[in-house]
């Protein structure tokens, strides 16, 4: 794929001022100040977390420029099927857009712009999964109008369940009585730094009850922290010293987003989760607008795992959904 990869243009031109720049590594200061001062950018949009498994995708992120000026960015990568993907290696990355002076029309304009670069360097198809709007700074859906003016179909919608804090709808009835009883257990709740043993509980956790396995190496998550101190965060809640219950946070400032949660037989028999979980909400990450549990699908939204949303519904969430959408070209 580096072959293809390197045989596509670095700039295509348009008549109205618009350009757009395959990004290159010299430019990473302009596109982490760029998410950093967007409407909807995350830290995991910035390079320093894209970058870190850069060995498995072939990178071909666009710089959108208006008159010579950076101003939008798509984290992208290509595959060996000539398909343009929204990175592969992120959960969400759609165009990031500035805070001011950007509307729909100036998205219609990159858009088209991006999918003619595309047609002309051969890519058959554009994968692309906007930002959920739980993370933006401002409203920033202009990339969904976009979709729906080049007839893009949406291929995937996993369902999520976040709390509005501002809110706080609080835990139902049977939550209440979970949190009475993990406090009465002597749990103890708070950040750890030991992920080795957070993640043998996890993969533990996900092999049994979900026959899955962590997208991260612990060595993996590691790193990211160390890059991320602010941002990524361990949490657990302990029982006479052993970790029984743990929640890996990804903070972006607007949302805490659960990337990973698991259990123990005791953690689950006791109510440890819903003794941390309401540890996280109401001290840890209150002043956040929103706390996000993840989603509880299954092959690409078209299964719903009941139980796990249900669960999560009762501590206080509600729908937001997180969607793919293909253009082909």
């Amino acid at each position: 794929m580096s072959e293809q990869t390197n045989a596509l243009p670095s700039v295509f031109l348009s008549s109205r001022g618009w350009s757009i720049v395959r990004y290159a590594p010299e430019m990473q200061d302009i596109w982490d100040n760029l998410v950093q001062t967007s409407a909807n950018g995350t830290f995991l949009l910035t390079r320093g977390y894209m970058d870190y498994h850069s060995d498995r995708f072939s990178d071909c992120s666009l710089v959108a420029l208006k008159d010579g000026r950076p101003l939008a960015l798509l984290p992208a990568n290509i595959t060996s099927d000539g398909v343009l993907h929204s990175h592969q290696g992120l959960t969400y990355g759609g165009w990031i857009v500035p805070c001011r002076h950007f509307d729909g029309n100036d998205m219609l304009e990159v858009f088209g712009l991006a999918a003619d670069y595309c047609r002309q360097s051969g890519i058959s198809a554009i994968d692309y999964k906007p930002i959920p709007w739980i993370y933006t700074r401002q409203p920033a859906q202009e990339d969904i109008y976009a979709l729906f003016r080049h007839k893009a179909v949406l291929t995937e919608c996993n369902l999520s369940c976040t709390v509005n804090l501002a809110a706080d709808p609080g835990f139902n009835t049977l939550q209440r009585r979970h949190l009475r009883k993990a406090a009465a257990s002597g749990a103890v709740v708070g950040p750890t730094e030991d992920i080795d043993l957070f993640w043998s509980m996890l993969s533990a956790c996900l092999q049994e009850r979900h026959d899955a396995a962590p997208v991260h190496t612990a060595e993996e998550m590691k790193l990211l922290q160390e890059r991320f101190p602010d941002n990524i965060r361990l949490f657990a809640a302990t029982l006479h010293g052993v970790m029984h219950a743990g929640v890996c946070i990804y903070d972006t400032g607007i949302t805490a987003h659960c990337q990973y949660i698991a259990t123990t037989d005791t953690g689950r028999r006791l109510g440890l989760l819903t003794l941390l979980t309401d540890y996280l909400l109401h001290k840890v990450y209150a002043s956040r607008r929103y706390f996000d549990f993840g989603t509880s699908n299954e092959q690409a939204g078209r299964v719903l795992n009941y139980g796990l949303l249900r669960q999560k519904s009762a501590l206080g969430g509600s729908g937001v959904t997180y969607q793919r959408w293909l253009i082909n070209l």
